[in-house]
């Protein structure tokens, strides 16, 4: 059975739980900047999210300028936000 994208309701409840992450204009992704003191720390942190994105099997867009990070996250099957973007977003927040 196919992901289903979060409603609306379980959209804002999943933000409240992470403040540093926002809702895309569109509402359909989420998004949050890292930044760290360096690029070897950033791309470190790159790698370490990379290992949480093979595990779960989900793939997040991001880029990566010197010392920063910025991720998107979305579920495209679900055309959405979905409960394996939250996962991804809490195992990323717990780095």
């Amino acid at each position: 059975m196919p992901l289903q994208r979060l409603s609306a309701a379980e959209r804002a409840a999943a933000l409240e739980e992470l403040p540093d992450w926002a809702l895309r204009e569109d509402g359909l992704a989420m998004t949050r900047r890292f930044t760290f003191a360096d690029f070897n720390a950033a791309f470190g942190f790159m790698a370490r999210v990379a290992l949480i994105a093979e595990k779960l099997d989900h793939h997040p867009e991001w880029t990566n300028v010197w010392n920063r990070v910025d991720i998107t996250l979305i579920t495209h099957d679900a055309g959405g936000l979905s409960v394996r973007d939250i996962a991804m977003a809490r195992m990323i927040d717990a780095l």
